[in-house]
């Protein structure tokens, strides 16, 4: 009894002023939230996949505070260190700070990155001196707004971002000497403080990947309250302020951009002299615009909040690298590769080897306005670098497979996000890009192109991992500029290379095995096949069950190399009913993707990685959409979910999102620069498309929560018989309405005539 009288006498006379009133905040700001919880902001769940390590994902994602497509983003650390890629997981209960980043991926790891923390004590160059205890019970975190109490410091601090900028209110209990550490982060990075203007300018110089050596994050801090006196140096500073008592507020400002200081202090002007409420609702209002592009209506809750935190995701990456001159209004950059100063957009922080497939054909779908600058910025890199990224963090990166920007520039242009991009510009980028590799980079451009050209396949003996993935990748890529030529004018003189190899990936089938398989330079397929095996030389993490259907320009050639109808969709059966085997890697090992494809239980098919999402939308070519919509809600079932496990793998840069947002609505851009979605499972009952220009499509599937089988779709009363939905009719609006079966309906899109685009239909008209 004496220990449950101690407790309510301090939780009632003793407890701090500072507690009492930022719960009071707290309260207010709950009650306005319950009464907007119709706003799509409201349901996205920021910590969906925020259970992260080296050995297993669930994500490997953060929290991020930011506007969509903006330049920094804000999340808090809850792991030390500089340099480590994994600086969040939502298991964590120590908070080291809040930092800067822009880090696309912990495999990629981060670059201009900078770390705050508000502190009451001593604290020295080393980030554990700064950490404080902290609870998820006294934390919120939204896209648009991030609070949490911190413990051991007696401090609240909260966080809104603008799109190049930060507003901070900081609470301090009873502190003698309340202090504000900004940190570079080591390596060449430096901070210098103005006491007089109660500024901390600086400058972080990591990097991910290689960069010109004018490359920096310049940052600017300005604080509302005199500083004080001033600690550390270096790269490293805390400023410390008068004596606060408990309740007393510090509200602190930060800018930054890649350009210049001036640039960075010319965005504080984003949130210079406004409240911090008054730029977190303008951050919510720019977040419930973005989201709001989409209405989702479906009785499952957890569905709802699954579609608009996958939507969040897809609206993050990639990130905004340009600044916009006060004076002359345009775009200006400092370029990655080679350096120095230009005018236009320019975005980093994606791979296309994962966002071609769904994020970018989303991009495209509902917010064109944005890809176009998207676009803009690509024909940017290809002038000032010579190349086109393959992998952006934030210069051209050696990372993963293929000649994907093509797919992503095709698409973009065939779909109308061109901006003031010029064709002509972009042709020769692409051209310049399929025929040549890069000096150092070997992920961009083509590695092994004299092969690919010559033999029509990249040999297993030319020395370099991925020969087979990048056959399928680069035959993919030609048909891209294929299609691109013939749009913008080229003449078939012009385009025949594309064309022609674009049915390279014939070279790769294996017709003993009917699957995928290396090839020697002497024309040889290799003898030690395993199907299963990871890697290997050949393939890219994952398997020749997962890399054979990588051919989605030509789904009825590959049907016919494998045996037909029949033969293909016994094969498409036999990957999902395989034991969820592993087989190792001879060059890498076990790595998290095959442990993540195993515990998924779905036999060999491997969500969590890219190569085979697009994979169960196959069967709409051989006769048995029904199988498609069955296992496409299936995945939507059991491995997505609004929590902090909530995915099955790696969610690389909103492709993983993408792909549920997509199936959620019923339909996916299985190949990207077709012009068409290929039909599977809307798991919403009813949705909206909100498109540029007002126009609007309407997609009604009632039932669909508790129904997964199609039994007739029409458009705008029209009756679709096919597997298949134009692009280019769902962007005119309209009415799109799917009627639901508990049962497959296994008539409905059976005949040959209802499958979707495949090249071989095109060339033998």
């Amino acid at each position: 009894m004496k220990n449950i009288n101690r407790m309510v006498k301090y939780d009632v006379a003793k407890r701090p002023r500072y507690f009492t009133f930022f719960i009071f905040n707290f309260t207010f700001a709950a009650s306005a939230f319950a009464a907007t919880a119709s706003e799509p902001l409201d349901y996205v769940r920021a910590t969906t996949g925020t259970i992260n390590s080296f050995a297993l994902s669930a994500g490997n994602v953060y929290p991020a505070i930011c506007r969509p497509w903006g330049g920094p983003m804000w999340a808090p650390v809850t792991k030390p260190g500089h340099s480590e890629g994994w600086f969040y997981d939502y298991t964590g209960t120590q908070f080291y700070g809040m930092r800067l980043t822009h880090q696309p991926s912990p495999w990629m790891n981060d670059f201009g990155q900078i770390t705050v923390v508000p502190v009451s004590g001593p604290v020295d160059e080393k980030m554990e001196s700064r950490r404080s205890h902290f609870s998820h019970k006294s934390e919120t975190i939204r896209p648009d707004y991030y609070r949490v109490y911190l413990g051991d410091s007696d401090i609240g601090f909260e966080l809104t971002a603008a799109k190049r900028s930060c507003v901070m209110r900081i609470t301090y209990g009873d502190a003698e000497k309340p202090g504000f550490v900004v940190d570079a982060m080591g390596g060449d990075g430096k901070v210098e403080v103005d006491r007089e203007k109660r500024r901390v300018y600086g400058v972080s110089a990591r990097r991910a990947t290689p960069v010109a050596d004018d490359f920096g994050n310049r940052f600017v801090v300005e604080f509302d309250r005199e500083i004080v006196s001033v600690e550390g140096g270096g790269s490293w500073c805390c400023v410390r302020f008068a004596p606060a008592r408990r309740g007393d507020v510090l509200t602190a400002r930060m800018a930054s951009s890649f350009v210049d200081r001036e640039y960075a202090v010319a965005n504080l002007a984003e949130v210079s002299g406004r409240s911090f409420d008054a730029v977190r609702a303008e951050s919510a209002k720019v977040w419930n615009s973005v989201l709001g592009r989409f209405k989702a209506e479906t009785p499952d809750i957890d569905r709802k909040r699954m579609f608009y935190t996958a939507l969040y995701r897809a609206s993050l990456f990639p990130r905004a690298y340009y600044d916009i001159d006060a004076r002359t209004k345009k775009a200006v950059h400092r370029s990655p590769t080679p350096g120095g100063v230009f005018e236009g957009p320019f975005y980093v922080g994606t791979g296309f080897w994962d966002t071609f497939r769904a994020l970018f054909p989303l991009l495209n779908f509902a917010y064109p306005e944005v890809n176009a600058l998207m676009t803009e910025g690509l024909e940017n890199s290809w002038k000032e670098a010579g190349w086109f990224p393959e992998w952006s963090s934030p210069g051209l990166s050696d990372c993963m497979t293929g000649n994907n920007s093509a797919s992503v520039i095709a698409d973009a242009w065939l779909s109308g996000a061109r901006g003031n991009a010029d064709a002509e510009t972009l042709w020769q980028g692409l051209v310049h890009g399929a025929n040549n590799q890069h000096p150092k980079q070997g992920a961009t451009g083509r590695w092994g192109v004299a092969d690919y050209n010559s033999l029509g396949y990249v040999a297993h003996d030319n020395g370099r991992h991925g020969t087979v993935a990048r056959t399928l990748e680069y035959a993919y890529d030609d048909w891209c500029i294929w299609q691109f030529g013939k749009a913008i004018g080229k003449s078939e003189q012009e385009t025949a290379q594309y064309r022609k190899n674009a049915g390279n990936w014939r070279n790769v089938i294996d017709p003993k095995h009917r699957l995928a398989n290396g090839r020697w330079r002497d024309g040889k397929f290799r003898g030690d096949f395993n199907p299963i095996k990871w890697g290997d030389g050949d393939f890219v993490e994952g398997n020749s069950l997962h890399w054979t259907w990588s051919v989605v320009h030509d789904v009825a050639g590959l049907m016919e190399a494998m045996g037909g109808r029949d033969a293909f969709a016994a094969a498409l059966d036999d990957v999902l009913a395989r034991r969820p085997e592993i087989c190792e890697s001879d060059r890498r090992g076990m790595y998290h993707e095959m442990r993540e494809m195993q515990l998924a239980d779905m036999g060999q098919y491997a969500h969590g990685n890219q190569p085979a999402q697009h994979m169960l939308y196959l069967y709409n070519w051989c006769g048995e959409p029904w199988k498609a919509q069955y296992w496409v809600r299936e995945v939507m079932n059991r491995l997505y979910s609004p929590t902090p496990d909530g995915y099955c793998g790696d969610e690389d840069n909103g492709q993983t999102s993408a792909w549920y947002v997509w199936s959620a609505l019923g339909f996916y851009p299985v190949c990207p620069g077709s012009g068409q979605y290929v039909i599977g499972s809307p798991a919403l009952e009813r949705a909206e498309v909100r498109m540029p220009g007002g126009k609007a499509l309407r997609i009604e599937a009632p039932e669909s929560a508790t129904k997964r089988y199609v039994a007739s779709v029409s458009l705008n009363g029209k009756t679709v018989k096919e597997n298949w939905l134009s692009a280019a009719e769902l962007r005119k609006g309209g009415k799109l309405v799917f009627k639901m079966s508990d049962k497959p309906v296994k008539t409905r899109g059976a005949e040959a005539s209802a499958a979707p685009y495949s090249m071989s239909r095109e060339v033998h008209k």
